[in-house]
């Protein structure tokens, strides 16, 4: 009986601790799709996006070939395995925004980490610790190819901004 006693009651006090350990996570992100033609266009990176185990639901808005993917509670996920997906249903991602909460824990010189990836906050002030931001992702691939040039002139000073690293993306707040 003091077995089962102290199990459970390990058990509920790790259930608890792991309840109150917070990190960053993207709750939501809306991705603007360039080079459809119709809705059946829509609708191949609607299944392409709805496939992923972290995508908890999705709205499509056809006038704006906007698609806001909401995720499931505590999933790690990359904004580059968003923009894949759409690149693999035959498209390009025009523009991304990400809603994501950023615990002060993980913020640490206008950078934080989620998962493998870093974000690099850039003309933004350092966001407020446990409160949803957007923030939209100024990388070559997640905006159009003739605002990325602007963009590269921009942000030159910041050395990360040239490269191709699939794992550093630079975010200004909306």
């Amino acid at each position: 009986m003091k077995t089962f006693t102290i199990k459970s009651i390990t058990l509920a006090l790790f259930a608890v601790l792991s309840s109150l350990t917070s990190y960053s996570q993207i709750s939501k992100a809306e991705i603007i799709a360039t080079g459809l033609t119709c809705s059946m266009c829509s609708n191949a990176i609607n299944k392409q996006l709805k496939s992923m185990p972290e995508v908890d639901s999705i709205s499509t808005d056809l006038n704006t070939n906007t698609f806001t993917v909401y995720f499931k509670k505590d999933s790690d996920l990359a904004p580059k395995v968003l923009k894949n997906a759409v690149e693999k249903a035959g498209f390009f991602v025009g523009n991304m925004v990400l809603t994501m909460q950023i615990p002060a824990t993980n913020f640490e010189n206008n950078t934080a980490k989620i998962g493998n990836a870093t974000f690099l906050f850039i003309d933004s002030k350092e966001p407020v610790a446990n409160t949803s931001i957007q923030f939209r992702v100024l990388d070559k691939g997640f905006v159009t190819q003739k605002e990325y040039k602007k963009l590269a002139k921009s942000y030159s000073k910041y050395p990360s901004y040239a490269t191709d690293n699939e794992d550093m993306y630079h975010l200004k707040a909306i």
